[in-house]
């Protein structure tokens, strides 16, 4: 307890020596690492779409077990290192911080709706209507909603419009995709960011903002899958025409590969993420079978020697897990009836997806074109954190930035200053969404 109050003294004090600008801080809260990225208003570049961070600051994740807390003094601590050593960088003090996860048993389901309205010119108040029938039919008892995203219009049955407004028709629909982490996660993790001396500004699904770091324009316009390979999780976000489809996420990760590592050659935890870091690979490689690797023993025997095993072994380990949690996810996403477009290639974010034959292991499973994703929008950052496992992060900042606005308002969403009462999507709905489609329409 002494240490958390020093920390909130040392914390009100850099408050009180920093300009009190306002900044947008990202928090990447993994199973393996804590990213945080920071954003004053000046590092949006609108001409040409891009970003730059103010500071970065990582570390190595604690109290974080697979997709779930584990220890709240720990994990706390980990995102105020993060965020503290962000500040420094950036030299602004963080008031509060959005938290990207893909645990809390995340899920998404879909919603249409359809208003009548005679054969006229569609205005946005006939829009308005669509929408807030559509966000009437969300029930979601004991879940919170994280992202509620139109994914397209219709005129009398007709779908694919972009815009419906000044259109003919007697009928406007609209079909949302509604994505939702359990209300009890959404809450422990508020209460865990608030232990760091910090305020919860919301909850995002890691695979979404991830893909809006790493995907192209014309990738989510004609179809794409972001597949992303954390430390605990592997979750996916479906894209097509542009707009958010599907999200699916397993509790399968980077560090169930380190515990096989772990579990089959008799090493410790910290000694299978090295090996697995420095030789490990999904794939054959040459002379794997004569190539022999060296593991720290298990325990603190001073006596034991190390364990010596040739790399084929590595590989008959490290493969079998990968190719399974792919191909879990690729039966998850045809079980789901997620519009995935026949083209569709694959994008690979996350740690675990720098893995050396990751790529070759998911054409092989998925069938389609992939290739590995990094922030494409923000070019400056240093080259320590602009691969895949920094996607995340990123793409938090890409979407206050860039949005996609939300269909709901996102403080509504996030239950910003009453997180402990349920969120009605309805109430109140008309006026909510006029803000929207002024803006995104």
């Amino acid at each position: 307890m002494a240490r958390s109050d020093d920390r909130k003294q040392a914390r009100d004090s850099l408050k009180a020596a920093l300009a009190r600008q306002p900044v947008i801080a990202a928090v990447d809260l993994g199973a393996s690492k804590v990213a945080c990225f920071v954003m004053k208003p000046d590092g949006v570049r609108r001409a040409d779409r891009t970003l730059t961070t103010a500071g970065v600051g990582y570390v190595q994740s604690r109290g974080v077990k697979g997709s779930t807390i584990a220890s709240m003094d720990e994990a706390a601590e980990a995102i105020a290192l993060a965020v503290e050593r962000a500040e420094a960088v950036a030299g602004v003090s963080v008031q509060g911080v959005t938290i990207a996860t893909a645990g809390g048993q995340m899920a998404s389901h879909r919603v249409s709706a359809r208003v009548s309205i005679g054969a006229r010119p569609i205005s946005d108040n006939d829009c308005s209507r669509a929408l807030a029938a559509a966000l009437a039919q969300i029930r979601l008892p004991g879940r919170r909603p994280l992202h509620i995203l139109p994914i397209a219009w219709s005129v009398d049955g007709q779908r694919g419009v972009r815009d419906p407004r000044s259109m003919f028709g007697k009928s406007v629909g609209v079909d949302l995709v509604v994505v939702s982490i359990a209300d009890t996660i959404f809450q422990t993790l508020g209460h865990c960011v608030e232990r760091a001396h910090l305020q919860f500004e919301g909850v995002v699904a890691s695979p979404f903002v991830s893909a809006l770091a790493a995907l192209e324009e014309d990738e989510m316009d004609l179809g794409a899958i972001c597949i992303d390979m954390g430390g605990g999780t592997t979750s996916a976000a479906v894209f097509s025409g542009g707009s958010l489809v599907h999200v699916e996420s397993l509790a399968v990760g980077g560090e169930h590969v380190t515990q096989d590592i772990a579990r089959g050659l008799s090493t410790s935890r910290a000694g299978a993420e090295r090996i697995k870091t420095l030789h490990g690979s999904a794939i054959a490689s040459a002379n794997e079978d004569r190539e022999m690797i060296e593991a720290p023993p298990r325990g603190d025997d001073p006596g034991a020697g190390p364990v010596i095993a040739p790399r084929s072994l590595l590989k008959g380990i490290i493969a079998p897990r990968v190719e399974e949690t792919l191909e879990l996810l690729r039966e998850r996403l045809k079980e789901s009836g997620a519009p995935i477009e026949p083209g569709a290639g694959i994008v690979l974010t996350g740690g675990a997806s720098q893995l050396a034959g990751v790529r070759e292991v998911a054409v092989r499973v998925f069938d389609r074109p992939v290739r590995l994703g990094r922030p494409r929008r923000v070019p400056h950052l240093a080259d320590a954190v602009t691969g895949p496992a920094f996607c995340a992060a990123a793409g938090i900042l890409h979407r206050a930035a860039f949005g996609p606005r939300e269909a709901v308002s996102a403080k509504v969403l996030a239950g910003a200053g009453k997180r402990r009462e349920p969120v009605d999507p309805g109430a109140g709905t008309v006026t909510k969404v006029a803000a929207w489609l002024r803006d995104n329409l």
